[in-house]
């Protein structure tokens, strides 16, 4: 199976040595998204925009690879505080529909650049 790099100039470039996002036959994996602008503004001061920064940056990377949020089979969402989980969830339902995709949350100590959260995602769409 080959991989292809996901690339798009809608979501801010990676911080580290890794792709914003891998198709590999039918799965798109988006890489944690911080939330951070296309142009690198991180958002850390409402836990809200910063979620709905995150998933605009994974939606993006999503129609970059030709999927969609409706294909999405899998979230994670790292916080590092879980009193923000509510705020959080929130927007997040805003962007899923029912059947919503498997979603685990976690508390961390820190994350990347003292971000509030990061969230990652798995699609599945056909080749």
């Amino acid at each position: 199976m080959r991989k292809t790099v996901v690339k798009t100039l809608d979501a801010p470039a990676a911080v580290g040595p890794y792709s914003q996002g891998i198709r590999a036959g039918d799965l798109i994996f988006v890489s944690g998204q911080l939330p951070m602008t296309p142009g690198g503004e991180l958002i850390t001061d409402d836990i809200a925009a910063a979620a709905d920064r995150s998933l605009q940056n994974v939606r993006a990377v999503l129609e970059a690879a030709g999927a969609s949020m409706d294909d999405v089979v899998k979230v994670t969402v790292f916080l590092a505080d879980m009193a923000d989980f509510g705020a959080m969830n929130e927007v997040y339902k805003r962007y899923f529909t029912e059947p919503f995709p498997a979603r685990a949350a976690i508390a961390v100590k820190e994350l990347p650049k003292g971000a509030p959260l990061e969230i990652e995602a798995i699609a599945v769409v056909s080749a």
